[in-house]
């Protein structure tokens, strides 16, 4: 969780994201479903109610019903 916040400042306003965006090619390969299901779900706790909802908006499901996120602007 702490590298995805950390990329957060490389996205630019605007900007649409999924969590595995966040995440090197490999480095999100190598977590487990069950890892990243879990990280997708606390990220999206953490844009709803916690440290991340004044710079992260979430967007409509994917077709691939996964979650997307715009960055706000400031």
């Amino acid at each position: 969780m702490k590298l995805a916040i950390q990329e957060i400042d490389n996205l630019r306003y605007g900007e649409i994201f999924l969590v595995k965006d966040l995440f090197k090619g490999y480095e999100w390969n190598r977590l487990s479903i069950g890892d990243r299901r879990s990280l997708g779900s606390h990220f999206l706790h953490e844009v709803r109610y916690g440290r991340l909802k004044e710079y992260i908006d979430v967007g409509v499901k994917s077709s691939a019903n996964q979650q997307q996120y715009i960055k706000k602007y400031k």
